[in-house]
């Protein structure tokens, strides 16, 4: 089996729940594909191995994004125009803009398109140091297209030095054939819900529940379709109004709920009860020019989990820097830079479901970035400049051909 053994970097592991775990002149054993062994590099195990000599530089989990809609075709800068001549999000999507424009843009592409599109954006990702991201459905709203952007995002993880975890997003719009009738769109939504489970096509469920969404009733019909086929949910909750879906995703066991502009002291309490995932979102917040931001205080005083993603889309976070987003919620929502980190890290995996990576420990996955940095703070503090300077993704050096 091939080791490789990163020596002489600056660690920064992440390990305990609070601070950054940082070990100077440390090493990392690779093995299969997993950390097999992390600790002072005068203290390294005596075992052949490829050695590289990271001269201090400082080596990090590779970093996740939780909350991508990476799959579509097709651009909104118009709406972003019109956004700023005074239309609103919502009065844009009354209108038939918003989701519904990219929904039709995106049943008209061929998949090979899709994916070439969906690869170009994740690896712009993956420049930034990311090696998990989490790709929802959602531009389809019809059975075959949303199958089709399934396939395509599972696509990405079979072809790119990238580990991809699928959402299915049906729930996402009501689709134009579907007007005045959302119960019926809601019924065929879960229906289509079998059949991507036994195409292992969808690792997790996700609703928009928001006055442009659906109701809660309606989204509780969606969880429980997901339940019964063993799959955990996730909400987009919150975000425009306080329809109470976090208390709702939480009676459910939610992995996350994303957004959370407007959540409620009981929504908080539901989330940490359940042990439910924050997931903040400062791009739309940003792009959508938002004055209400997550109850931060609320939710660190509560121990909910805090992560941050790109929430990339083509309508209100055409974003492909995580990086930036460790700014924007530092900046924007008063995050420290550990909780920034630990958002885009540790806590980020949770929302995902996932206990094998997010921390440099053994038998975590060996996702490593490396950075022209000191400190992970450094990285919080700048933007407008990408310090990554090799990535590892399972213990595969993502630079090699």
């Amino acid at each position: 089996m091939r080791r490789t053994l990163l020596r002489h970097a600056r660690l920064a592991t992440f390990e305990g729940e609070a601070g950054w775990g940082l070990l100077d002149d440390g090493a990392l054993l690779i093995e299969g594909g997993r950390i097999a062994w992390v600790g002072a590099d005068a203290q390294r195990p005596a075992l052949d191995a490829e050695e590289i000599a990271l001269d201090g530089a400082l080596l990090t989990p590779g970093l996740i994004d939780a909350h991508t809609h990476l799959v579509y075709a097709g651009e909104r800068a118009a709406e972003f125009e019109q956004r700023l001549q005074g239309a609103s999000y919502e009065q844009i999507a009354r209108a038939g803009g918003g989701i519904r424009s990219t929904v039709a843009a995106t049943r008209a592409a061929s998949e090979s398109a899709l994916f070439e599109a969906a690869a170009a954006r994740a690896r712009a990702l993956m420049a930034e140091g990311v090696t998990t991201i989490e790709v929802k459905s959602g531009y389809g709203l019809d059975e075959a297209t949303e199958a089709r952007c399934l396939r395509v995002a599972r696509r990405l993880g079979a072809e790119l030095p990238l580990s991809v975890r699928t959402t299915s997003l049906a729930a996402h719009a009501l689709p134009p054939e579907y007007a005045g009738r959302a119960d019926d769109y809601i019924d065929a939504a879960c229906a289509w819900l079998p059949a991507q489970r036994a195409a292992g096509l969808v690792d997790a469920v996700d609703a928009f529940c928001d006055t442009i969404g659906f109701t809660p009733a309606q989204t509780e019909r969606v969880f429980t379709a997901a339940r019964a086929l063993g799959l955990p949910v996730k909400l987009h909750a919150e975000q425009l109004s306080n329809q109470h879906g976090a208390a709702l995703a939480a009676r459910f066991g939610a992995l996350s709920c994303d957004h959370l502009e407007h959540l409620d002291a009981a929504g908080i309490a539901a989330m940490r009860a359940a042990g439910t995932v924050a997931v903040l979102l400062p791009g739309a917040y940003y792009v959508l020019r938002d004055t209400t931001p997550p109850p931060v205080a609320a939710l660190r005083a509560a121990r909910v989990p805090l992560a941050i993603a790109t929430d990339h889309n083509p309508g209100s976070s055409p974003c492909l820097s995580l990086l930036l987003m460790l700014n924007m919620a530092c900046t924007l929502f008063r995050l420290t830079p550990e909780e920034a980190w630990r958002g885009v890290t540790v806590n980020a995996a949770r929302a995902l479901g996932l206990a094998d990576r997010g921390r440099l420990a053994a038998g975590q996955r060996a996702d490593l970035a490396l950075w022209d940095a000191t400190h992970p703070r450094e990285l919080a503090y700048r933007f407008g400049h990408n310090p990554c300077r090799r990535v590892w993704c399972a213990g595969v050096d993502t630079a090699q051909p």
